[in-house]
């Protein structure tokens, strides 16, 4: 099962130094999700050969304009080019009426339907699910209202040793069963368990992004051993009192939210437009959780 992530954008509050206000598209399955969606998204997808029309569901963080100022562009190009399966949107409570005001003034007529689900500020919930993943927001702590994402895969049936099931001539069709733990009866009445058939599938994996927030460690409880850790770092930590009166992060302490939790992985981004170089926020970060990676764009990781 596919599970990546692809950085479209990775500054933060301005396009700068090539570098795009945050986006990021997450690929699981060939099931496509936007996280965010800063001015600038529609050219880093063409950039990057991601397609309008497989996106189909779009997570936004908060209504800061570095987060979704590039979605009323997004939507209008989809509608542009015949758009007419729903788009499932994800978002604060206000951001419909943000994107109907654009619409009506500029006498834009959407051809398709937007599916949308106001995210409760201050809650974790679940607000998607499918037979292979659930999505769940986490409360953060940011000068607007501001939720993160926790995207987890579920448990997969049990996979099939293929020697035996070739040795014992088991038919096709009956592999999903022994899956699902049946055992199988050869045409002699011999037994055979499932158990002895199958081995454990992969551990489900998760992916956390942390959005905009203060270091304030009251989210770390939902996002405990995720296999990649996604996290503002602003700043550097010689200007960690800068980060605190923005409500903003530091690479040293989104390291260590990293490391307290257990993440195997930790990306970095938003960075402030005050620093052209990235490598010394990279260093800072990696002082404290060594697998940390900078969110350069185009870059694809593997969760």
């Amino acid at each position: 099962m596919k599970f990546e992530v692809t950085i479209l954008g990775s500054s933060s509050a301005t396009p700068i130094f090539n570098r795009n206000p945050t986006s990021q598209v997450l690929n699981i399955n060939e099931r496509l999700l936007m996280i965010d969606c800063g001015e600038g998204t529609q050219q880093q997808m063409l950039r990057y050969g991601i397609k309008y029309h497989k996106i189909e569901h779009i997570f936004i963080s908060h209504l800061h304009g570095d987060h979704f100022f590039g979605l009323v562009g997004l939507i209008s190009s989809m509608n542009l080019n015949g758009r007419k399966r729903p788009l499932h949107l994800f978002g604060p409570e206000k951001l419909m009426d943000i994107l109907n005001i654009q619409f009506e003034h500029s006498d834009t007529h959407i051809n398709f339907p937007i599916e949308f689900k106001a995210v409760k500020p201050g809650s974790a919930e679940l607000i998607f699910e499918t037979h292979d993943f659930t999505v769940e927001t986490i409360p953060l702590n940011h000068r607007i209202s501001c939720s993160g994402f926790i995207f987890k895969e579920k448990q997969r049936l049990r996979k099939v040793l293929k020697d035996k099931i070739a040795e014992l001539e088991i038919p096709a069709n009956y592999v999903p069963l022994l899956k699902k733990g049946i055992d199988f009866t050869d045409k002699n009445g011999k037994v055979h368990k499932a158990m002895d058939l199958t081995i454990e599938a992969d551990e489900p994996k998760a992916y956390a992004y942390c959005s905009d927030t203060v270091c304030d460690w009251t989210y770390i409880n939902q996002i405990y051993h995720v296999d990649t850790l996604y996290h503002e770092a602003t700043f550097m930590h010689d200007m960690v009192d800068r980060a605190k009166a923005t409500f903003h992060t530091t690479c040293q302490e989104a390291g260590e939210v990293a490391k307290k939790v257990g993440a195997k992985k930790l990306l970095i981004g938003h960075f402030s437009a005050r620093y052209r170089d990235l490598s010394p926020l990279l260093i800072e970060a990696r002082s404290v959780f060594p697998e940390t990676y900078l969110a350069n764009e185009g870059e694809t990781f593997v969760i």
